[in-house]
């Protein structure tokens, strides 16, 4: 289309007043991993001068995904003519873009600007890529692929539009980082720097995905098992601790480890070694295979038994009902991990447990929150990974306060329904999870329509973690 066939196809929309414009076409990929018949959804689009003309796209992505197709989120570029070259497309990819066309930030301005405060969407499908450039005989299937996937794409546009209007959207507070979490990507960064090239790290530094695909950009290599890891590398153990098996490991093999568990992880620890020192059974109330829970039942081995519920505490067996200790996975929801802990403590009266709460502050705070806000949201979004226990208890608390909620990675995982008919938007984030993804949580539902914000503070937090052997002063 171009930029002066839009300013000539503009006074067709004379009488028109929409509720929501979506932007719909073909494109060129400038990412090498996007083929034909990929579909972009604009986050951002810009001219060659790379202004930015829009920024949002609201939950469509994750609907087109739900519908079967490969789906990319990302910044699309306008140019004023057709891009052929690999060097112009190397060009365009290096500030950030994924695609191009010819008329999308032509036409989102000037709809912006002839109806403003309506929502648009951007919703362009691949059809030559470095691979296959424009001017080739494979242009022509790879076009007719993109058009019937555009085609296909018209019930979620539908459904997308539908969701225009105005929105109260409740902040919980705290939420996003914990000072552990902080502290491990600290301790990642610090050691890339540091130390020779590759660093291990073993398993996820901290359960969200964004983190790690961050890290790794820098330069970590994640991996599940020591034998992955080189004789006389470092590694970094994560923020969720490991079994004194796995130090042994290490140590064993040569390998320079730095240590990220977080503090109170260790503290768990320090308690575990120090009841089963002298005699007592340790039940420790967690989840089964998550890699704290692994570290914890590590440390004192056929004197510590995992306890998941209420029910498995009525019928877990001890050596001795006299000589009990309970311990706390740090990341569990409070009230549930107290009707466990309440049924210990009827059937083992003398039963004893840490001096101070084993359940981490920043677990507390962030279910606190989110219970502050539950009863007042039409509908509650978490964001965190799914392998991530604070980001899911969050979700259940939420439940338990009445609300509808949802757990997403990101923006991009929002689905229509979640936000179809409600008014007001419960927003928080896992302790793992970056405070970015909640802004652009915002950001997408300003891209629908009005916003006003409302946070509800419950705590403040100013807590702050000194950094480990290896990578201090």
């Amino acid at each position: 289309m171009g930029a002066d066939r839009v300013r000539a196809w503009l006074p067709q929309l004379t009488g028109i007043t929409p509720g929501a414009i979506v932007v719909a076409g073909v494109a060129g990929g400038l990412d090498p991993s996007l083929r034909p018949g990929d579909v972009i959804v604009a986050n951002e689009v810009r001219d060659e001068k790379g202004r930015a003309v829009l920024r949002g796209g609201g939950p469509l992505a994750a609907d087109l995904r739900r519908m079967g197709m490969r789906v990319r989120t990302g910044a699309i570029v306008s140019t004023d003519r057709i891009i052929n070259s690999i060097a112009e497309r190397d060009r365009l990819a290096a500030t950030g873009a994924i695609a191009v066309d010819m008329e999308s930030a032509a036409v989102a301005r000037a709809v912006s600007r002839r109806f403003p405060g309506r929502p648009v969407a951007v919703v362009r499908v691949i059809v030559d890529t470095a691979v296959i450039p424009v001017a080739r005989l494979a242009t022509v299937p790879a076009g007719i692929k993109a058009l019937r996937v555009l085609r296909r794409t018209g019930p979620a546009l539908r459904r997308w539009a539908d969701l225009a209007g105005p929105r109260r959207v409740l902040l919980a507070s705290p939420r996003a980082f914990c000072a552990g979490v902080e502290r491990a990507i600290d301790v990642v960064e610090l050691a890339l720097q540091r130390f020779p090239r590759p660093v291990y790290v073993r398993r996820q530094i901290v359960h969200n995905a964004h983190v790690v695909a961050d890290l790794e950009r820098q330069g970590a290599v994640f991996v599940d098992e020591l034998d992955e890891v080189p004789d006389g590398t470092t590694v970094l153990f994560s923020a969720h601790g490991v079994a004194p098996a796995v130090r042994d490991e290490a140590a064993d093999r040569g390998l320079n480890v730095i240590d990220a568990t977080c503090p109170l992880v260790a503290k768990v620890h320090t308690e575990a070694r120090r009841f089963a020192a002298r005699g007592d059974t340790v039940l420790l109330v967690g989840h089964e295979g998550h890699d704290e829970t692994e570290g914890t039942l590590g440390e004192v081995p056929g004197r510590i038994h995992l306890v998941q519920n209420s029910e498995e505490a009525e019928r877990v067996q001890v050596e001795d009902p006299n000589k009990v200790a309970v311990l706390l996975q740090t990341t569990l929801a409070a009230d549930e991990a107290n009707e466990t802990v309440s049924v210990l403590r009827r059937r083992f009266p003398l039963i004893e447990s840490s001096p101070t709460d084993d359940i981490c502050y920043a677990t507390t705070n962030r279910q606190q929150a989110v219970s502050a806000i539950a009863a007042d949201s039409d509908v509650v979004i978490v964001l965190g990974s799914q392998n991530s226990s604070n980001s899911q208890r969050l979700v259940e608390v939420a439940h338990r306060a009445g609300a509808t909620a949802h757990l997403a990675d990101d923006a991009s995982q929002i689905l229509p329904e979640w936000l179809h008919g409600k008014s007001t938007v419960g927003i928080t984030a896992g302790a793992s999870a970056p405070p970015n993804l909640v802004d652009e949580v915002v950001a997408m539902l300003r891209a629908l329509g009005p916003v006003e914000l409302d946070e509800r503070v419950v705590a403040a937090e100013n807590v702050r973690f000194t950094l480990p052997r290896g990578v201090a002063g």
